[in-house]
């Protein structure tokens, strides 16, 4: 099993612009010939933590899995205005890579990093 870390999430309840909403990003590159079943799993300071969250890479693609859009199988997305963590987990190796869009502000910040 391969695991990947984002210890410092925060999806911001505030959007100050209509163009660029307030988000993040996990994208993934899967170089391999097989289809990636990604799994991941949320952890809070203050509560439990939320599983169910799953997206499939296919096989020598990309995906930019936005956190704003995402349900887990129940239909409950992730929590705004929340500090969290996030484990991915697949079978297959991929590259993984870690976005958060801030526009609570009228200055856009953007933040990027791989991770390893």
């Amino acid at each position: 099993m391969n695991k990947w870390y984002i210890p410092d999430a925060f999806f911001p309840g505030v959007s100050s612009g209509k163009t660029y909403v307030s988000h993040e990003a996990v994208c993934f590159l899967n170089e391999t010939a097989e289809d990636a079943q990604v799994s991941l799993t949320l952890y809070f300071e203050d509560r439990d933590k939320m599983t169910g969250f799953h997206a499939v890479v296919p096989a020598e693609r990309t995906v930019h899995l936005r956190l704003d859009r995402l349900k887990r199988d129940d239909g409950v997305g992730i929590p705004q205005d929340t500090p969290y963590a996030i484990v991915i987990e697949s079978e297959t190796a991929l590259k993984v890579q870690y976005t958060r869009v801030d526009t609570t502000q009228a200055e856009l910040a953007i933040s990027t990093t791989m991770v390893q």
